[in-house]
């Protein structure tokens, strides 16, 4: 069955959709057309009747049959009498998303490509699999060996922890999703940073949650007017006055924005969040991808209270789907009976590879700090050739930068990046209500060719906007 998309729903995401000039149903077309491109509305998503969304946003009908018209001429949006109007790509079948071409350039997603001894380890693997075909294979909570694997790292890592507080799950947003469930009623509030990671608010709104968003700062001082900020200050104040039941940080290494916590806030930030009883989940993905941090704390839950999400995907693959939870004993029990009704528990298969490469993860990690510094350093030195009034900043790890733009232009530049076949995430991905547009987020993960691609395309996109005028911002507010 289709997903369906509620009057009220679309209404959430079109945010202040409304131009100052212009008329109404092209500015409502607008803001569709770039949520439908950017993904926020799902290819083969049934939108309201045009009925219930003039009501609901106070339009005429005929301004909303206008805007779906000019969607359909588009080839957005497919309609069927009596069935309503679908999203859809242009190009692509009616409910079914196509891949894209393969002359596109994806930049939009932030993971290196996989390990070049993969390949052999997961044979290594094979041959152990005869050992567990005896049992029915279904494993909601892990295997010892990964368990024991995964809490030895943390242990090596200064933070001492037993197998018994792990979980494995099918990777970290399957985690970040399995404690927004477990942590989060219905209206309870949910700290989030702003930016952030768009899959965890997304978890967290799908549980019920009133997101409380605080703000991060880039990396470094840039023309944006941001200076180097710990946000401490704004956590521990955003804990105590909205008492969210849950708070959800990227503590090392920030995505989209590169920051990392120091030991200090880490600190200040858990005893406010016992203080409250606000349970930190700390999503420490890209926690290991060091390249040159002057400073090197501890996991956040080696100074409070928290809870740690973590995964593979961005230090081998994205294609191994192995993740896992580090929590005290009851919260993992809770997780366990959360989890029962949506999966039986993650491929043996892909654990019994992870296992082998956690032993070989200080090896893992040097190839990536030299594959992920000669990454920024190219991207760098395109990026001032090529932009020289944009302002990138030097993170110090992680696998992405947050780059001003200096104009709140990122909605309209990643759609003119479509027509260069480049596909890239514009700052409102990262944002809630369309915040950002002055941001782009860059990968400094991808290999040489495919950069030199990426910043050829997004030129040419750059270009293609200076001989445009810039429309009005609140129809370009909310491609995420």
């Amino acid at each position: 069955m289709d997903a369906t998309l509620s009057a009220r729903a679309l209404d959430t995401l079109l945010g202040d959709w409304r131009s100052s000039g212009g008329s109404a149903y092209r500015a409502l077309a607008d803001r569709i057309r770039l949520l439908v491109l950017d993904g926020r509305i799902p290819v083969g998503t049934r939108l309201p009747a045009e009925r219930d969304l003039a009501e609901r946003l106070g339009l005429s009908r005929t301004t909303v049959t206008a805007a779906y018209r000019e969607l359909r001429e588009q080839h957005l949006l497919h309609s069927v009498r009596g069935s309503g109007s679908v999203a859809r790509l242009p190009g692509a079948p009616a409910v079914l998303p196509a891949p894209p071409a393969a002359d596109y350039v994806d930049f939009s997603k932030a993971a290196p490509p996989a390990l070049p001894w993969l390949a052999e380890v997961a044979r290594e693997a094979v041959d152990e699999l005869p050992a567990h075909l005896g049992d029915p294979g279904f494993d909601p909570i892990g295997t010892p060996v990964l368990r024991a694997a995964i809490a030895d790292r943390y242990t090596a890592r200064g933070l001492p922890t037993s197998p018994e507080q792990i979980m494995v799950t099918i990777g970290a947003q399957h985690a970040i999703a399995l404690l927004s469930r477990a942590l989060v009623g219905r209206g309870d509030r949910a700290l989030i940073e702003a930016p952030t990671y768009p899959h965890a608010y997304e978890a967290l709104r799908g549980s019920g949650a009133r997101l409380v968003p605080v703000a991060v700062a880039p990396h470094d001082v840039g023309p944006e007017g941001f200076g180097p900020v710990d946000e401490a200050d704004d956590l521990v104040r955003a804990i105590r006055h909205a008492n969210p039941v849950a708070a959800y940080l990227m503590p090392d290494f920030q995505n989209p924005t590169g920051r990392s916590l120091s030991a200090e806030a880490r600190e200040r930030v858990l005893d406010a969040a016992a203080r409250q009883g606000t349970v930190v989940v700390a999503d420490e993905t890209t926690a290991e991808l060091d390249i040159d941090r002057a400073e090197h704390p501890l996991p956040l839950a080696a100074y409070g209270n928290a809870v740690m999400v973590g995964s593979v995907g961005k230090t081998v693959w994205g294609g191994i789907r192995v993740g896992w939870i580090r929590a005290d004993r009851p919260l993992i029990r809770r997780l366990l009976a959360v989890r029962s009704p949506g999966d039986l528990g993650t491929p043996i298969l892909e654990q019994l590879i992870v296992a082998r490469l956690l032993g070989r993860m200080d090896d893992i990690l040097e190839l990536r700090r030299e594959q992920l510094r000669a990454g920024r350093e190219h991207l760098e030195s395109l990026l001032a050739d090529a932009f020289p009034g944009w302002h990138v900043p030097h993170v110090d790890g992680g696998i992405v930068t947050w780059v001003g733009l200096g104009a709140p232009v990122s909605s309209q530049l990643a759609l003119a990046a479509r027509t260069e076949g480049l596909i890239v995430a514009a700052g409102p991905r990262f944002g809630i209500d369309g915040a950002f547009e002055r941001f782009l987020r860059l990968p400094i993960c991808y290999p040489p060719e495919v950069t030199d691609a990426a910043v050829q395309a997004l030129a040419r996109a750059w270009g293609s906007l200076a001989r445009t005028p810039v429309p009005d911002q609140s129809v370009l507010a909310a491609v995420v």
